[in-house]
């Protein structure tokens, strides 16, 4: 299948409803060769189908496994910092979020494997870049989860997270409010 076919399934979503990302994702995981096809057009930053691509993505990690994008993490951490925007950050912060969430697992896997420290770093910067610049709340929620995991590793990103937390974002909305106390309780435990 060819990315136009991709294009046509993203450009068919009328709506990021579950339904239509379950189904776009359904027909990409029945042809394999589309995913790549799917993180190129997530990072066809300058291009509104870009958002599309980012929801099914951020689907298919969600609900079929974080493996499927271990293939292109080159792909993903080197252009995850020049999306702009606010609909394809917040599914990107997602996938974030699980890699971060898999990699810093008890139980040993696939991503502990292949995600390296280039990519980590990539990440852990793009997610400082996020917490200072104006995202909306799911993108600083999943940051923060996000930086908390990779701190566990890298001694200086917890006090670098819970000085922005404590200064900045624990004086934003109430959603931003509750997940930084969240993340401080969880820095000053460990």
């Amino acid at each position: 299948m060819s990315i136009d076919f991709l294009i046509s399934v993203l450009n068919d979503m009328e709506n990021p409803a579950r339904v239509n990302r379950n189904n776009a994702a359904i027909i990409v995981l029945e042809q394999p060769k589309l995913i790549k096809h799917l993180v190129d057009l997530t990072f066809n930053i300058n291009n509104k189908i870009s958002i599309k691509a980012a929801w099914v993505l951020e689907w298919i990690c969600t609900h079929h496994g974080i493996a499927y994008i271990h293939p292109y993490l080159n792909i993903f951490t080197e252009n995850i910092s020049k999306v702009h925007f606010d609909s394809a950050i917040r599914p990107c912060a997602k996938i974030c979020e699980h890699l971060a969430t898999a990699y810093t697992a008890k139980q040993k896997n696939e991503t502990q494997i292949v995600l390296t420290q280039e990519h980590i770093n990539a990440i852990i910067e793009t997610g400082f870049d996020w917490l200072i610049t104006d995202q909306k709340i799911a993108v600083r929620a999943y940051t923060m989860t996000s930086l908390y995991l990779f701190g566990l590793e890298k001694d200086w990103v917890h006090p670098e997270l819970k000085h922005l937390i404590s200064s900045k974002i624990i004086h934003e909305s109430k959603g931003c409010k509750a997940r930084g106390k969240k993340i401080l309780e969880m820095i000053e435990k460990t």
